[in-house]
């Protein structure tokens, strides 16, 4: 064999060698690729199957939680104690009324479009003295009643609302002059008498306005009086004693109307969800 001939079979030996080398490194890379790539694939179809099953929880979860709120019962609220008012007009004695006003005439019943939930009256006296002057009475009640409701809450919780709502109002009367604020007691079961003065053209007129609760209905008292033309100025404390014991009155009036005596009402205990009437909730 020639020196050239052993030269060139070197050559080719050396490159044989150096192809093997570059395959073998080839098919290691690509080994170690596909290799890194497994993890991932096992990651993203392990998410997949977790993914799938959570959806599954959650689904059976809502349906359990519907399935159990469509089961539950309806909320209730207490019953209200009285279904209906007495007639306005009468809820005071004829004594009461000579006592009160008077001079007055028959009651004016005032106007309402349900009389099972808001009713009132009102009378007027002018007892004239001539040279001397008169005496003028003003005197109104009104009561209201309220359903017990299961959105809104029960006719008790509702009539104390409406209480606090009447007291404020009578205590921001424009005008008033040397307001007082007391409470009244064996009237209902919350009372109080608001009184002040107010001083006018004709003369000073003294008002007294009571409120009371009696279970699930408000009775407002107003009850005010004036010395005109000259004649004298009525007595304060006077006025206050009349428009308590009227208050009472009215209060005893609403517990016989419902089949009670003034201190008997139906149990507050059991539940209802009657609706309320459309004056009671306007004004609530």
């Amino acid at each position: 064999m020639s020196e050239g001939t052993m030269q060139l079979r070197a050559q080719r030996d050396q490159r044989d060698k150096r192809e093997q080398r570059e395959r073998k490194a080839s098919r290691l890379t690509r080994a170690a690729v596909c290799a890194a790539a497994v993890p991932a694939v096992l990651v993203v179809a392990g998410c997949s199957s977790d993914s799938g099953s959570g959806d599954g929880q959650d689904k059976a979860a809502a349906e359990k939680s519907a399935a159990s709120q469509s089961a539950s019962p309806s909320p209730t609220v207490r019953a209200a104690a009285y279904a209906k008012l007495p007639e306005p007009c009468s809820v005071l004695s004829k004594k009461s009324l000579e006592d009160l006003v008077p001079k007055g005439d028959s009651g004016k019943e005032g106007a309402s479009n349900d009389t099972a939930s808001r009713v009132s009256c009102s009378w007027d006296s002018l007892d004239d003295n001539g040279v001397k002057g008169s005496q003028f009475r003003w005197l109104s009640v009104s009561m209201l009643r309220f359903d017990s409701d299961a959105t809104r809450g029960a006719g008790d919780e509702l009539a104390h609302a409406y209480y606090t709502k009447q007291v404020g109002d009578a205590q921001s009367a424009e005008g008033a002059k040397g307001l007082k604020t007391a409470p009244v007691s064996g009237t209902g079961d919350e009372a109080s008498v608001v009184r002040y003065d107010l001083k006018k053209k004709e003369g000073t007129f003294k008002q007294q306005t009571v409120v009371a609760r009696v279970e699930n209905v408000v009775v407002t008292v107003d009850y005010n009086g004036a010395g005109l033309a000259g004649e004298k100025t009525p007595d304060g404390d006077d006025l206050v004693k009349d428009a308590q014991k009227a208050a009472k009155e009215a209060v005893a009036a609403v517990a016989k109307a419902n089949g009670g005596g003034a201190d008997s009402s139906p149990s507050a205990s059991e539940p209802a969800s009657e609706k309320p009437s459309a004056s009671a909730s306007k004004s609530g």
